[in-house]
């Protein structure tokens, strides 16, 4: 804004952040409220400016308050606040710095988390797949917190907003919080329709072709409200 002092855009970047930071914490605590992880086995990330603010390693969510707020620069170096970050910060910043996203949500979703020890790829069991860009793909195992781990997701992540990594959970992303949970819930949803119709003796779940699902892409680009 012309005219405005250092000061000025220092305190509405810190008003950012901290907005930011409720969205974060009230997201994070979403995912556990629906079952989506146990403890504080998943986190979340928000992207503000040049700053991933992300939950911190190993506090439950319901004792974040607005003073632990924590955040990275792109290169993981810590720039806010005192609490260590999540330990899946490689994972965070790989999605923040080759993708479009400002908002990241790791779960260990027990419907996808099963899917992901089966297939390399989520059947096409429903037509949403269109919503993460297409037919869901699993990223190979690789430990928690490791730049492998990393560099799989976005191997699997490509041209997608979302993902399952092998024996270990969900990853999506969004242009916000809301889109990036919303994902997550419609992932572990698919996830657990298919292994519900898989589970049916003597009978095999009719699956969409690529075809199918690309038709509903082209629909989705209009779908909702103008604007």
């Amino acid at each position: 804004m012309a005219g405005e002092t250092d000061g000025e855009r220092e305190g509405d970047l810190r008003h950012a952040e901290g907005r930011a930071w409720a969205e974060l914490v009230a997201t994070a605590r979403r995912t556990v409220a629906d079952g989506l992880v146990v403890g504080t086995s998943g986190n979340v990330s928000v992207r503000v400016g040049d700053v991933v603010l992300v939950t911190p390693s190993g506090v439950p969510y319901d004792r974040l308050t607005p003073e632990d707020l924590t955040g990275v620069d792109l290169d993981g170096r810590q720039v806010r606040g005192s609490l260590v970050p999540t330990s899946e910060l490689p994972l965070h910043l790989a999605v923040h710095r080759t993708t479009g996203a400002r908002a990241v949500v790791h779960t260990h979703a027990v419907h996808a988390t099963a899917v992901s020890t089966l297939v390399d790829e989520l059947p096409p069991i429903h037509y949403m797949a269109a919503a993460l860009g297409g037919p869901v793909r699993v990223a190979p195992y690789a430990p928690y917190g490791s730049d492998e781990l990393a560099a799989h997701a976005l191997r699997a992540l490509r041209d997608r907003s979302g993902c399952l990594l092998r024996n270990h959970g969900t990853l999506t992303h969004g242009t916000t919080l809301d889109q990036a949970y919303d994902r997550t819930a419609q992932l572990e949803w698919m996830c657990r329709l298919w292994l519900t119709a898989s589970s049916v003796p003597h009978l095999t779940p009719s699956l969409l072709t690529r075809e199918q699902v690309a038709e509903v892409g082209e629909r989705l680009r209009g779908y909702g409200q103008p604007g």
